[in-house]
């Protein structure tokens, strides 16, 4: 129980470190909110790191990548947003 607890909130402080990051790097304005934020970040540590740990193996070149794919990832949620934007 408490190593699933433990997971869980640094699940959660990762995806705000690394999809904060990723918010960065994406050019102009990026108006998803906290959540997607967290979301992009999970998911780009997840893709990152996987394909880092299966390239590289090396712990910077890994973090580059995880912060990369959280950066696609806002890019494509902040694309997505927009259109739904426009529709409505």
């Amino acid at each position: 129980m408490v190593v699933m607890l433990s997971l869980l909130i640094f699940a959660l402080v990762g995806g705000v470190v690394v999809g904060g990051l990723g918010r960065l790097v994406v050019p102009g304005p990026n108006h998803i909110g906290f959540w997607w934020t967290v979301l992009c970040g999970i998911g780009g540590s997840l893709i990152g790191g996987w394909v880092g740990h299966a390239l590289f193996r090396s712990w910077p070149f890994v973090f580059g990548l995880e912060v990369l794919s959280a950066a696609v990832l806002v890019a494509l949620v902040t694309k997505r947003r927009r259109d739904w934007a426009r529709r409505a």
